[in-house]
């Protein structure tokens, strides 16, 4: 069993934690695009039940948290003051996609906010700024469709794109990312997506914490950058997830959970 409660503030947050109070390090998980904190649920009862508290923030534009502009280093601010506000001390975070892209914006920003990092299928940013600009053009005209189409019809695109390699969550995530609004989500993409961010790869070397960069095998361009990532810090090494694409904790639950259970043990 394990205990929950709702965090109120300008990310809001769900907070599962062990019946007889947390005796390990705090964990915050990061969701990616469309998603919210509950999407973690499953992994979070499962830390819970190994006496961690973790937090679940629904990142800007998702799930309770206001429909913002939020740019990637103005989340990591909101998501350093979650931590000291619901844990207090230093905790380790895992984030998916664009929760990755947040949670090393935290670990080069807030230097302290984080004990280790893992993540799964996320990018420091493009280095190219023509690439980056025709990334920004793209988001936009996504976030055009999700005005046109409404959240339904766009997820039902969305979870098509050879990112995902043809896999489907089942019908509980997708009832969790139907909840989102078509106003956040545009909120989201046109302040937080891949072409607003400011690489970090030069930032990487002062990084003074553990980092495992994690990919599916079959995200064959993740797989590259997550060796990249683990190679340009001083404490770094990847993990590939047998099976799985972009989704690999949706697609690999068990195996993702017991690497991470052991990572932040």
């Amino acid at each position: 069993m394990s205990t929950r409660h709702e965090h109120d503030g300008p990310l809001a947050a769900l907070v599962v934690g062990p019946d007889a109070g947390p005796t390990r390090q705090p964990v915050v998980l990061v969701h990616g695009f469309t998603q919210s904190g509950r999407s973690w649920l499953p992994l979070a009862e499962r830390l819970a039940a190994r006496g961690h508290e973790v937090v679940l923030p629904d990142l800007p534009g998702h799930g309770r948290s206001p429909a913002d502009h939020a740019t990637l280093p103005e989340t990591a601010d909101l998501l350093a003051a979650l931590v000291e506000q619901t844990v207090g001390r230093p905790a380790a975070a895992v984030g998916y996609s664009l929760g990755g892209r947040c949670a090393l914006h935290v670990a080069t920003r807030h230097p302290g906010t984080l004990s280790r990092l893992a993540l799964i299928g996320a990018h420091p940013g493009l280095l190219d700024p023509d690439e980056r600009a025709v990334r920004r053009i793209d988001d936009e005209a996504l976030a055009g469709r999700l005005e046109a189409e409404g959240v339904a019809a766009f997820l039902d695109h969305w979870l098509t794109v050879p990112l995902f390699g043809g896999f489907v969550p089942d019908e509980a995530e997708q009832t969790i990312r139907r909840g989102n609004t078509v106003a956040g989500l545009a909120a989201s993409l046109r302040g937080s997506g891949t072409g607003t961010q400011e690489p970090l790869w030069d930032a990487l070397s002062t990084l003074a914490i553990p980092l495992l960069a994690m990919a599916g095998e079959r995200d064959t361009k993740f797989v590259t950058l997550a060796e990249r990532l683990a190679g340009a810090v001083p404490d770094g090494r990847v993990v590939v997830v047998e099976g799985a694409a972009h989704m690999a904790h949706l697609e690999r639950p068990d195996a993702v959970a017991a690497i991470v259970e052991e990572f932040v043990a």
